[in-house]
């Protein structure tokens, strides 16, 4: 899930043209944060991350976990 979301914002990010400093000032977060974020730190602020998310049209949400693999059922 964290790579997938590291990816997420990196690519975005690039598509759109935006530096992590216009980013981080886009979605009112610090600069670190953004860094953070693109490097994978293990503890960052889930409100935080929305923020950034907010900015694509995505919010980080729980989904559930299935039991068994999905074998394209």
């Amino acid at each position: 899930m964290q790579n997938s979301l590291i990816q997420f914002v990196k690519n975005r990010r690039k598509q759109l043209g935006l530096t992590q400093v216009t980013l981080a000032d886009r979605a009112g977060v610090g600069l670190r944060f953004i860094r953070d974020l693109e490097q994978g730190k293990q503890t960052l602020r889930l409100d935080k991350v929305n923020q950034v998310l907010a900015l694509f049209g995505h919010v980080l949400a729980p989904i559930q976990k299935s039991e068994e693999p999905d074998h394209g059922a």
